[in-house]
């Protein structure tokens, strides 16, 4: 069997059903075959029926480097124990116990939270305090998909607590409390903080075992935007590639809480190619990963004296040189050398690698590196040097002392083995180096844009292809801190951390960046209470920067390759200029079912994502015309106007000038080009014509529309494909 949801049915929900929903939109999931789910979809007050897909779950430094100490309105925000702000997570749960969770010093529960703190296994009401107000759990769609909880063996809790880690990880960085003196054993210590310490959090548990089901998440955000949360935060999302919006579960449960006024922060995804980022509908925030200026060196000592820079997190150490050997020259019997260069499970001859380092090397890049010092330390290894060039800059664990070295250094140690009759090194445990440069740069593992629902997969239901062409948005729409964040973690979740237990982990992923980005809307939703979840949005947006700490275009990792806002969006978050952005780009619900319209969206899809009938303006506005913080236009066949308009949020008049970076091949004429405003919450319209003179040979070309006032810098992207001119 399959297992389906029927979305916004009034009258025909069954015994069948798991779940319904019914607070901020109607429908129920159940169990069909697809032969049930056609005659479900055929009967009347059934808008639609669709197949549920299965999401995955995708810091003591972070915050100084953003710069968030710095500003005032911050400083008064965590003195403020009485804030009211409640951020909805929803994740694998939460480790209450950890001291990240206190509520000491906090007022009471704001009158608005309409939440329960409901009880299971190992989790009580006392669990939940002043900073952990409410806490749910849903397991009915995990297990009809996977079969119950107890099958998958494994450490779990049928309830809100957290086995996983990641939940916890995720919440702590958002709003946890400043809690002094942690670390990783000793790797990155100083003082752990949310980004938004005051905040509350309401706790969603819907992932179990890495695995979020879309019927338990949709049930959590309808009961998240019933509960009064102000923003969502989402660090899972599907495989790529992404459903269209009316199809997926994320997206309609998103726009429920757009409607609401909830702001939705979510991953991109960590699948690195072009074309794989997720949760890219206009009205989520979507977010992608970046590092900060802070690497985590474990070296290598060679016998000749030289040092090879290897990266790890390595808290293990060698008391004296040993013996170099490659996983290669190790090969079991049977067993080609090249696999056994891999260093997996039964490729490794126990009698050669005893007492030595073995040499590995990387298969794909879904290598499970971790198991690879398994495997060593079964046979009688004694440490690991990981050749991975593509992931050196993630701080793994191992099990046995191991780092990570890339190519040049790679090159350097075959060298010195092939010369050296008796070749030993000794691996040194981990030293953390602060004020890196250049940082901040794209974590290598963070999806990309652009967003692939194209107008033509809107309309012919078609997701397998990317169609370059057809992007109108530029997406990921920001990139925050993703790489080796510590956070608070759940003790009981060993596998990850290389069973040690810590209350404290260091992880890397674009899970780890959306909180961050949680956190900055939510101290944005507690100084500017009234702004829409667009208005935050484009705060966020057109304040970030580009630019890493060398001045230079943000590159990518690991080779520093240079980037587009395909990789990072509008640039790298800068919470002190999102606080006061001078103009916002503002929407609604309206313009974003103009938006679905352009782009080709039947009234009865449209019923499916807003619960109501509604039909669209013939003809409908163009999808760039979409109020959005970033300029997108594909299929461009000679000039165009695209239109845009900014509310003026300051307290004096004040005059914006536009300045463009113009794409190559394009002129760029901005009309009016100077907006004078008088007072604050005025708004005004400009029109930004496109002149190209040069086709773009089927790719994007990039600029910026930056509006100042000499004080305030509002940009935003621009992306355009010229096909001719």
């Amino acid at each position: 069997m399959k297992f389906w949801y029927v979305i916004f049915s009034l009258e025909v929900a069954k015994e069948a059903a798991l779940h319904h929903y019914s607070k901020s939109f109607r429908g129920f999931s159940a169990m069909l075959t697809p032969e049930q789910a056609k005659r479900v979809a055929e009967s009347d007050g059934v808008v639609s029926v669709f197949e549920s897909r299965t999401s995955k779950i995708h810091t003591t430094r972070t915050w100084n480097f953003l710069g968030i100490d710095s500003i005032q309105q911050y400083k008064q925000l965590q003195m403020d124990s009485s804030s009211n702000v409640i951020v909805g997570v929803i994740d694998s749960g939460i480790w209450p116990e950890s001291e990240s969770f206190s509520d000491q010093g906090f007022g009471p529960v704001p009158d608005k939270f309409k939440g329960e703190c409901v009880t299971g296994e190992q989790f009580a009401l006392s669990n939940c305090n002043r900073k952990i107000i409410g806490a749910r759990y849903y397991f009915k769609g995990f297990e009809a998909e996977y079969g119950s909880l107890e099958s998958q063996g494994g450490t779990f809790f049928r309830s809100a607590r957290d086995s996983d880690g990641h939940g916890t990880h995720t919440a702590s960085t958002i709003a946890g409390s400043v809690v002094a003196n942690v670390s990783l054993l000793g790797m990155a210590g100083g003082t752990a903080r949310g980004g938004a310490p005051s905040a509350r959090l309401a706790i969603y548990k819907a992932c179990w075992f890495g695995l979020c089901s879309d019927a338990d998440v949709l049930l959590a955000m309808d009961d998240a935007i019933s509960d009064g949360a102000d923003i969502l935060s989402l660090s899972l999302g599907p495989d790529p590639p992404q459903s269209i919006y009316f199809e997926d579960a994320i997206s309609i449960g998103s726009f429920h809480a757009f409607q609401k006024g909830i702001l939705v922060s979510c991953s991109a995804g960590n699948s690195f190619f072009p074309g794989t980022a997720s949760n890219v509908a206009p009205w989520i925030l979507t977010v992608a990963a970046s590092s900060v200026d802070r690497i985590f060196n474990s070296n290598i000592y060679l016998g000749n004296s030289r040092i090879l820079k290897g990266f790890s997190l390595n808290p293990l150490k060698m008391e004296t040189s040993y013996g170099l050997i490659a996983g290669s020259a190790a090969a079991a019997k049977g067993v080609p050398p090249s696999n056994a260069s891999f260093c997996k499970n039964n490729t490794l001859d126990a009698t050669l690698i005893k007492g030595k380092i073995v040499v590995c090397t990387i298969e794909t890049l879904t290598d499970n590196r971790r198991e690879k010092s398994i495997f060593i330390r079964q046979g009688g290894g004694v440490g690991m040097i990981l050749i991975d060039p593509l992931a050196k800059d993630i701080g793994f664990q191992f099990v046995v002392p191991g780092t990570v070295i890339g190519q040049e250094e790679a090159v350097l140690l075959q060298k010195y083995m092939e010369t050296e009759k008796n070749p030993v090194a000794k691996i040194y445990p981990t030293i953390t180096v602060l004020n890196t440069k250049p940082a901040p740069a794209v974590a290598g593992f963070s999806s990309m844009g652009p967003n692939i629902v194209t107008p033509e997969i809107i309309k012919e239901t078609i997701i397998h292809k990317i169609e370059l062409h057809g992007a109108n948005l530029l997406q990921p729409d920001i990139t925050g801190p993703g790489l080796n964040i510590l956070a608070a973690w759940s003790p009981v979740a060993i596998e990850a951390s290389a069973e040690r237990s810590v209350n404290y982990n260091i992880v890397s992923g674009t899970s780890m960046s959306c909180p961050h980005i949680s956190a900055v809307a939510a101290i944005i939703k507690s100084i500017k209470p009234s702004w829409s979840p667009a208005a935050i949005k484009s705060a966020i947006m057109t304040t970030a920067t580009a630019l890493d700490n060398t001045k230079h275009l943000i590159g990518r990792q690991p080779f520093g390759n240079e980037t587009t806002p395909f990789d990072y969006g509008s640039g790298h978050i800068n919470p002190t200029a999102a606080l006061e952005p001078g103009l916002i780009y503002d929407l609604d619900s309206t313009d974003i079912i103009n938006f679905l319209c352009s782009i080709g969206a039947s009234p009865a899809q449209l019923k499916n994502l807003t619960g109501q009938l509604t039909y669209c303006q013939n003809p409908p506005i163009p999808s760039y015309n979409l109020n959005y913080p970033s300029i997108g236009v594909s299929n461009m066949n000679g000039s165009l106007s695209v239109y845009r308009t900014v509310t003026y949020y300051g307290k004096d008049p004040t005059v914006y000038y536009a300045y463009v970076d113009h794409p190559v091949g394009v002129k760029v004429k901005v009309t009016p080009s100077k907006l004078c405003f008088t007072k604050t919450g005025e708004k005004m319209s400009f029109k930004v014509d496109f002149i190209p003179y040069m086709n773009s040979s089927g790719s994007f070309v990039f600029g910026a529309l930056t509006w100042s006032n000499g004080i305030h810098k509002v940009r935003s992207p621009i992306g355009l494909n010229v096909l001719s001119v």
